[in-house]
């Protein structure tokens, strides 16, 4: 071995090595809260939308400025119609979606811890889930009349299956050697269910919560299109009708703004819930 090689890289002695420090990693890729982007990012696109509807580029036919929208969501709600529509809209959609969601999540616990329910359920729901359920509407008047029933049950029915699907999936998911360490230690059925499946398999639950919910409120427009007085999904079909493009994107802004507010109450709860991950 020569002697440059034996006194370290370049000829150096190795106690005149440069040490680097090594930066830490450990972060595990989990995302940091970057504040003023999102408002900035809509902030943008509403200052071109207007520019462009100013200058012509845009025509106000086809899609009006966000201006005439705001004048119109401001007329909805000085004249009190704004509560009755979206009040009629968040009673069918939190009934509808709750009672989908702890159903769904029901059974696919069911599906995931039991091999008998998964044999007789499992087929059943990979059946019933690419049914559109829009396709359903008419039936669900016929079964649950023109009134509130058949709106619920659709927003039930449409958020039930995705619901069924992540569950079981999460439960599928969660490593079974913790559940083995769990019953080598003597823990009851229960005990390992509270505190190593459902904690595994909740991230998966609550991403299901998010599909659900959107697929929630596109049902509710839908189902609110067939025979309701109130309700945002009425009030866009009025706009339609009546060439009111002003009051259509006000209307579509307040289910943006519905969905805004969904997906921020989940992300709440996921901060709550999901605090174990660090």
């Amino acid at each position: 071995m020569s002697a440059d090689v034996e006194a370290g890289s370049f000829g150096r002695p190795p106690e005149m090595e440069t040490v680097r420090p090594v930066p830490y990693r450990g972060g595990g890729f989990r995302p940091r809260p970057v504040r003023f982007v999102a408002p900035l990012v809509f902030a943008v696109l509403i200052v071109l939308w207007e520019m462009g509807s100013r200058s012509g580029l845009i025509s106000s036919l086809v899609l009006p400025a966000p201006s005439e929208a705001f004048e119109a969501f401001r007329y909805l709600a000085e004249s009190g119609l704004l509560w009755q529509h979206l009040s009629a809209s968040l009673y069918r959609l939190i009934l509808g979606w709750t009672f989908g969601s702890l159903l769904g999540m029901a059974v696919g616990m069911s599906i995931g811890l039991f091999s008998l329910a998964r044999a007789g359920l499992l087929p059943l729901v990979s059946a019933l889930f690419p049914i559109p359920k829009i396709a359903l509407l008419p039936l669900f008047v016929i079964w649950f009349g023109i009134g509130e029933g058949s709106k619920v049950a659709t927003i039930l029915f449409g958020t039930f299956f995705p619901t069924v699907i992540a569950t079981y999936g999460g439960v599928d998911n969660v490593d079974r050697a913790l559940i083995r360490m769990g019953q080598s230690f003597g823990l009851s059925w229960w005990s390992i269910l509270r505190k190593i499946i459902i904690p595994g398999a909740l991230p998966a639950i609550l991403s299901g919560c998010r599909i659900s919910a959107s697929i929630a409120i596109i049902l509710l427009v839908a189902a609110e299109m067939i025979g309701a007085e109130y309700g945002v999904g009425a009030y866009i079909l009025t706009a339609g009708s009546l060439m009111a493009t002003d009051q259509l994107i006000a209307g579509v802004a307040l289910l943006s703004a519905m969905g805004l507010a969904v997906g921020w109450l989940i992300g709440r709860a996921e901060a709550v819930l999901l605090r174990w991950r660090g």
